[in-house]
């Protein structure tokens, strides 16, 4: 495909099957299938309403803040000597990340169908603390399922869900991270559909929820193309965000695939290439069934899920959202990796010259960045990167087993 052919792109991806290309689809068992029908006729039906949309720009501008800047990061351009890094920054948006963006959507659906109850995973705690303060703006209860070990990993996001009136439900099995937390949500979703509305925290699951949170996400795209423009007068040479289930990339990805630029996701590699030690999916994933969707899968000879691990709580995931899965395959957007020492050295880096301390999922896109300017120091090309959260609720990951960034040299 050109650049041509996107012009009418989200209005034929996914298709009536929720399909991107091969990708997406809707695998359930059939005591779910009437009521996501239900679901995605709803949401056809309400998100083109005018009252919807009045709702929903409303709480963006009022509640939310946005729109969120984008800031020419000077001082980290400067000292790379290359590229002008420009950041998009989701880090101010209302929760300090990019989740916030599709949980107040979801939770004003909730409001038209009824339901009493939202419902989700989380891994580094943004979407659950983003779903929990949609669930207290609404009036709604709320159930956050959560792996222990990120519970542990963090505490401060477990604490703010916990002080707006959300459930956490630790979850105890397998490796205890955002794929058995997404697991037991679906579980406890199964039990009750009729009363809960399932808000899944990226561009993954069955459809219509892939093609649903892509939609609420696409303002960061939106915002960010005219901002960029009106600060340079032109485009961006590549534009980068980091993947997991892929949200915040699919937001930013969204308002520059017509245009002639580059866009980059970036994937974590973790502690290396080996089984279990990365959550790299697009890099070494095929084809396959996870949670209702078709997508690349990080999967054994049979199929089943291998065993992830990121730094980022938020991106160790064996799957990825079905449209990333459909614009690599077309060539669209290329993926890419960083490592968990790439990532804390960015962590370091921006907030020792920026002052803007980064989420460690945002810090693999800050990497990309740095290495695309170290790699080619005489080609000056603008940059944006996607900064999709604050990293408050990593500092006393990072300081416990990085401490203050003695060991990393940040030039």
């Amino acid at each position: 495909m050109n650049v041509a052919d996107y012009s009418n792109y989200f209005n034929l991806h996914p298709d009536k099957e929720g399909r991107f290309g091969k990708y997406g689809g809707a695998y359930l068992p059939p005591e779910l299938e009437k009521i996501m029908e239900e679901i995605r006729d709803a949401y056809d039906t309400i998100s083109r309403s005018a009252r919807f949309i009045a709702e929903l720009r409303s709480i963006r501008k009022h509640f939310q803040g946005r729109p969120t800047p984008v800031y020419h990061a000077e001082r980290l351009s400067r000292k790379l000597g290359a590229a002008q890094i420009y950041l998009k920054r989701e880090d101010l948006n209302h929760t300090g990340a990019h989740k916030l963006n599709h949980c107040m959507g979801e939770g004003l659906l909730a409001t038209y169908l009824g339901k009493k109850k939202l419902i989700a995973e989380t891994g580094a705690g943004q979407h659950g603390v983003a779903l929990a303060t949609a669930a207290a703006y609404f009036g709604l209860e709320c159930d956050i399922h959560m792996g222990e070990v990120d519970i542990v990993k963090q505490a401060p996001n477990v604490a703010r869900m916990k002080l707006l009136g959300a459930n956490v439900i630790p979850v105890t099995f397998g490796l205890r991270t955002l794929k058995e937390a997404v697991d037991s949500c679906f579980s406890a979703y199964l039990k009750d559909p009729v009363t809960q509305l399932y808000c899944i925290g990226s561009v993954v699951g069955p459809h219509p929820f892939p093609m649903m949170v892509r939609d609420f996400q696409r303002v960061v795209g939106i915002e960010a193309r005219e901002q960029f423009h009106d600060m340079t007068g032109d485009i961006p040479d590549i534009v980068t965000a980091c993947v997991g289930g892929g949200s915040n990339a699919m937001g930013l990805f969204s308002g520059f695939l017509a245009d002639p630029c580059e866009i980059h996701g970036v994937e974590p590699l973790g502690r290396g290439p080996k089984v279990g030690d990365h959550a790299a999916t697009m890099t070494y994933g095929k084809e396959g069934v996870l949670h209702g969707f078709n997508s690349y899968l990080l999967q054994d000879e049979k199929g089943e899920p291998l065993p992830v691990y990121s730094i980022a709580s938020g991106l160790d995931y064996p799957s990825v959202g079905p449209e990333h899965s459909f614009l690599k395959d077309i060539g669209r957007v290329q993926y890419h990796t960083i490592t968990d020492r790439e990532a804390v050295e960015a962590f370091f880096m921006l907030s020792r010259v920026e002052g803007i301390i980064p989420a460690l999922e945002s810090c693999h896109a800050v990497a990309h960045a740095i290495r695309l300017s170290r790699t080619a120091p005489k080609h000056s090309r603008s940059i944006l990167v996607n900064l999709s959260g604050r990293g408050d609720k990593d500092m006393d990951y990072v300081i416990e087993h990085y401490g203050f960034g003695e060991n990393f040299k940040l030039d």
